[in-house]
């Protein structure tokens, strides 16, 4: 029979390979959702400049409309 110590030591080590398995996940939710948010400024930009004609005019464009 397993003495008191060992069954100790045993659980302290289930929870940290608990505690580490979660961390991986949400590490890495973390990064998908700030890869989606990238992906998604990069199309939005590419989407303004298809739109303005130019780099320069999406620039103009963006102080007329908060300038008027």
């Amino acid at each position: 029979m397993k003495s008191t110590q060992e069954l100790h030591k045993a659980r302290t080590q289930v929870e940290a390979n608990t505690s580490s398995e979660i961390s991986k996940v949400a590490v890495t939710a973390i990064s998908i959702a700030a890869a989606s948010i990238g992906v998604w400024a990069v199309a939005c930009m590419v989407a303004g400049i298809s739109e303005s004609g130019s780099p320069v005019s999406l620039v103009s464009n963006l102080f007329k409309a908060i300038f008027g």
